[in-house]
């Protein structure tokens, strides 16, 4: 194992532990709470590209599975996992994995970012709005206004936030040495 490939381990066990954190800061609103955790996805993929990014939300998503309390309210288990919820973490491997592609694919550049990070929601939305709606048996109006209308503005800003963190972040993590494409190998 060389430098580069520990240090990134180390920054994908960083962010898996910052997506754990990013659903302690929840707020329950329904089926569905306010969580802080899609800013962390947003970052991981941003940030370590697609590799490491699937890698830190894989770490996150196994350590739930296994039962340690990383999901929303201190849960964990597989009965999140297949839960009304369910989707919506599922879906943070294909958003972690799109954002971290088109990321290393266009340098870092702001317009970009910010497109990846709304194709990534649409991918959490597509995830779990289908999946509550297939739990619940809700109509599609009623799963889009309880799983998906109200957390578009937040959304927004964590898609805001993200951008100056990534700009702030990328020279740290990516070692002043090293360019951009070396450190996704």
């Amino acid at each position: 194992m060389n430098s580069t490939q520990l240090r990134m381990m180390v920054f994908s066990s960083l962010l898996a532990a910052l997506i754990a954190a990013g659903a302690y800061l929840s707020i329950p609103i329904g089926p569905v709470p306010i969580i802080l955790q899609n800013l962390f996805i947003f970052l991981a993929g941003l940030l370590l590209g697609w590799r490491w990014g699937l890698a830190s939300v894989g770490i996150y998503l196994l350590a739930g599975a296994i039962g340690l309390p990383v999901f929303s309210g201190g849960a964990g288990g597989i009965g999140r996992l297949i839960g009304p919820t369910g989707g919506y973490l599922f879906g943070f491997l294909p958003a972690v994995y799109l954002i971290g592609l088109i990321s290393e694919n266009t340098d870092g550049k702001i317009f970009w970012d910010v497109m990846s990070m709304i194709c990534g929601s649409l991918i959490i939305y597509a995830f779990g709005v289908g999946w509550l709606k297939i739990i619940t048996g809700m109509t599609l109006a009623k799963t889009l206004a309880v799983g998906m209308y109200p957390f578009l503005i937040g959304d927004a800003l964590k898609i805001a936030a993200a951008i100056p963190i990534a700009k702030t972040l990328r020279p740290i993590i990516q070692g002043k040495e090293r360019g951009r494409n070396n450190i996704h190998k």
